[in-house]
């Protein structure tokens, strides 16, 4: 039982939110492992997981512990005389956003009622008696960065506090390398970086690009795999910003001609984050992307990442088999690597050794050896494999077979009584045979260790806060060269655009499978070096689910929208 702010016993929020059928038992199970293995509150986590949404979650504890409801955005705000009491660090860790001072009563917006000790803290602090409100947490946020935060003010004042106090920036010509190591240490060019940084894990960027052009310095998020247009700082700060991403980075400042590669480990604000950097000379500079990768996403189950039932069971028993290869499939972005981190948390026990090797090692996964390749020094994809054989591993993944050598040692590696994960670049499941054979292995080879393969694609899932339906018009589709045996007109779902979703409609992402598995049909198919359309038909035959079909399937089910479909397959139904 958990204590209201009246002092009375109350259920716990899960239990209440099973009994008003928000969430099912077991997604309740679900929810409290996930909030072990992360440390985050069980809201939290149930949102995180999909079960909920922070309106939801929101509501749910408003009417547990008798508390109002604020939309931040629909009200009036100013900033309060209590920063020699409260630091605007303090107010961002604890989600706390002052909201006014009233006959001796601090009240304050908060995302966790249940957390005494803030309340506590508040009331000694500014010496107010304090009331609650419930907000969400991005608003409270967005309040705290625009009124109390000096540290996460906005680009404009950033921008301007540098023009006051260093009056311009030289252009490139007069760099040297200590005047860009003087200007990446300077205070503003740190704030701007970091609300570079800040603003990108807040808006679910995967990747942050600093693309440098004649006019201007162009700053772009790719969100939910999409690249979307952000507020920019003025060109002449090009060399300042570069510079001190390429110092976070522990990059050469000096070599400006060359690609470069680094990372960068940061926390914001109680959250580990890895950034993967990569810079490349263009003709007005150099180009920068930050791949941002969270250390707490990755905790997931293959339910989770969209698998259909029929496919996750199928997956399931195949890569628990004693040996064998199965490779993953798609374009870069695609999720391959997710899915086989998933894959192997899966199936990581005590009795197994699991190594992998990768370029580079994107998640550290508990209890796996993992190697990150350095061709520099001559370990590469084929040479790292070799040594791993001799370490007598149980399962062993290969980030990516990219040439004929590491193809042939890891499906000797699989002949031998391995089990072996793998990627591919190919546009479906049986280009992958195809491709392998073309790199010069056996028929006879391929057909023997080759278990399943798996293609997949990502889709933007429609944002649950602003979802609504609509008729589809089956005329208008089949137009599209869509093949449909449907007739008239049918329900389908689309985002129409809000706050939580940027106004994109969309919010997250979720995976569209293509899942062969190797039967003695594909595998005589195989041994006759059939070409991949002969393969294609007889496993559709077979079964399979191509791409395009799950991808309908999540369509009519309300997950994502046809337009999104398209846009990541290309394909007819």
């Amino acid at each position: 039982m958990v204590s209201g702010r009246d002092g009375r016993l109350r259920e716990p929020l899960g239990e209440n939110l099973v009994r008003d059928g928000l969430i099912t038992r077991d997604q309740l199970q679900r929810g409290l492992v996930r909030q072990k293995e992360i440390g985050k509150r069980l809201g939290d986590s149930l949102v995180e997981l999909g079960y909920l949404s922070e309106e939801e979650l929101l509501n749910a504890l408003a009417r547990q512990f008798a508390l109002p409801q604020l939309s931040l955005s629909s009200i009036s705000l100013s900033p309060l005389p209590i920063r020699d009491c409260l630091s605007p660090k303090y107010l961002r860790e604890h989600k706390v956003l002052p909201i006014e001072i009233k006959d001796g009563v601090l009240t304050v917006a908060m995302t966790d009622p249940t957390d005494p000790y803030t309340v506590d803290d508040l009331r000694m602090s500014t010496g107010y008696a304090v009331s609650i409100c419930l907000a969400k947490e991005r608003e409270i946020l967005e309040a705290i960065d625009q009124f109390y935060s000096d540290g996460h003010a906005t680009m404009e004042k950033i921008v301007k506090g540098y023009q006051e106090e260093e009056g311009g920036l030289p252009g490139d010509d007069r760099e040297d390398v200590d005047h860009l190591r003087d200007l990446a240490s300077e205070a503003p060019v740190i704030q701007l970086v970091n609300l570079l940084i800040t603003r990108a894990v807040e808006a679910r960027a995967s990747d942050i690009h600093i693309e440098p052009f004649e006019d201007r310095l162009r700053i772009r998020y790719r969100v939910d795999g999409v690249l979307l247009d952000h507020e920019s700082p003025p060109k002449r700060l090009q060399a300042a910003v570069i510079s001190r991403v390429k110092i976070m980075a522990k990059m050469n400042i000096a070599e400006r001609r060359l690609p470069q590669d680094g990372r960068i480990r940061l926390q914001i604000p109680g959250r580990d984050f890895d950034l993967r950097v990569s810079t490349i000379p263009t003709l007005y500079g150099e180009s920068v992307v930050m791949r941002i990768l969270d250390r707490s996403s990755l905790l997931l189950t293959l339910g989770e990442l969209g698998f259909p039932d029929d496919v996750r069971l199928q997956f399931q028993r195949l890569i628990r088999k004693p040996h064998g290869m199965i490779l993953v499939t798609g374009p870069t972005g695609s999720g391959k690597t997710t899915t086989l981190y998933t894959a192997l948390s899966e199936i990581n026990s005590a009795d197994k050794k699991i190594i992998t090797i990768e370029d580079p090692v994107e998640y550290q996964l508990r209890g796996v050896n993992q190697i990150h390749v350095k061709p520099k020094i001559g370990l590469t994809f084929a040479n790292g494999l070799r040594s791993i054989v001799r370490q007598d591993p149980d399962v062993i993944m290969v980030g990516e077979i990219r040439d004929a050598e590491t193809a042939d040692i890891a499906i000797h590696s699989a002949l031998t009584g391995h089990l072996v994960f793998s990627t591919l670049h190919t546009n479906d499941a049986p280009g992958a045979i195809t491709r392998l054979l073309d790199m010069g292995i056996e028929n006879y080879l391929v057909s023997s260790v080759l278990v399943a393969v798996l293609a997949q694609r990502l889709v933007r899932v429609i944002c649950p806060e602003c979802r609504e339906p609509y008729q589809l018009d089956v005329a208008a589709v089949r137009k599209m060269g869509i093949k449909t045996e449907l007739g008239g007109s049918f329900q389908v779902f689309r985002g129409k655009g809000c706050a939580e979703c940027n106004f994109t409609g969309y919010h997250g992402r979720t995976g569209i499978y293509e899942f062969l598995t190797i039967s003695e049909e594909i595998q005589r198919l195989i041994l006759e070096k059939a070409d991949s359309n002969l393969i294609r038909q007889k496993a559709l035959v077979l079964g399979m689910k191509t791409l395009w079909e799950d991808g309908w399937r999540k369509v009519e089910q309300g997950v994502t929208t046809l337009e999104d479909l398209l846009r990541v397959t290309k394909e007819e139904g």
